[in-house]
């Protein structure tokens, strides 16, 4: 007697999608994340300033195919602005994210080998930092450098290493406790040679683990910052300009103006995120090989 589920199975095969391990499915997600961004940078860097120079006889279009994005009052494509505005946040949130992370590495190195005062010291600066909220101390930063791009980055970078600086302590001074670092001790090498040559080294991982994690906060404050008017000029097309110029014209029934740009800053803060959480799962030795 034919076995008809036998043989469905057996056609089926062909069919069948491959399946993934998990490091697999994290390296195609890493990817895959990569080339989005990429793109993200790519089209707002090539996408020419025409588009959103002043032109009223396209002002205030809702969205359809020739502008996905609608137009503004000025006739300027949101489609253009809004990449071009992500492009520059991205941008900013990076150098920003960049500078808070070396921050935390060297704060972390210098706590944990420097001795207890040096402990000390950074524990406490730590713990100023965490007592106050991000975005006040944001905008009293930016408020005192006199705004712009160079008080938005000095700002965002000043505020978020907290957090990278106390995980990185936390492992050094688990690897102090191991057995090279041990003999190093014991064959008179210092603590800065044996912080340069043996510890750095094993903090790499986490120095672009947490760089990738600081990212999405980075651009969500300086967006948040430059919404409120402490940030970046109105003159450039940043995602936090767009958003408060929208906020006029909402009542007007004008919604594209917000929704779209607003979208676009979440949907590529999560990419950013998700880059994040996949990288530490890659690098982590107890899920990278599962």
């Amino acid at each position: 007697m034919i076995n008809i589920d036998a043989l469905r199975e057996k056609r089926s095969l062909g069919f069948r999608l491959p399946r993934f391990n998990r490091r697999q499915q994290t390296l195609i997600t890493i990817l895959l994340m990569i080339i989005f961004l990429s793109s993200v940078i790519v089209g707002g860097a090539l996408l020419g300033n025409e588009r959103i120079a002043t032109n009223f006889e396209t002002k205030n279009l809702s969205p359809s195919l020739k502008h996905p994005f609608g137009t503004d009052w000025l006739g300027r494509d949101m489609l253009t602005r809004t990449l071009k505005g992500i492009t520059l946040s991205m941008g900013v949130g990076m150098l920003a994210a960049t500078v808070s992370a070396f921050i935390a590495l060297i704060l972390g190195l210098l706590a944990a080998t420097m001795g207890k005062w040096a402990d000390t010291v950074v524990t406490w600066l730590v713990d100023l930092f965490l007592s106050v909220p991000h975005l006040v101390a944001l905008i009293l930063i930016a408020f005192a450098l006199g705004g712009g791009m160079k008080g938005v980055i000095i700002g965002v970078a000043f505020t978020h290493w907290p957090s990278l600086t106390r995980v990185i302590r936390a492992e050094v001074l688990q690897l102090r406790s191991a057995e090279f670092i041990q003999v190093s001790k014991k064959m008179g090498k210092s603590r800065w040679w044996i912080a340069v040559k043996h510890i750095l080294p094993h903090l790499i991982p986490q120095f672009f683990i947490g760089l990738m994690l600081l990212f999405p906060h980075a651009v969500l404050h300086e967006a948040s910052i430059t919404f409120l008017g402490f940030g970046l000029s109105p003159h450039q097309p940043a995602i936090g300009i767009i958003l408060s110029e929208s906020m006029r014209y909402l009542s007007t029934g004008m919604w594209w103006l917000a929704f779209f740009p607003g979208l676009s800053l979440l949907i590529m803060v999560r990419a950013f995120d998700i880059l994040g959480d996949h990288l530490h799962m890659l690098m982590d030795p107890h899920h990278a090989h599962n």
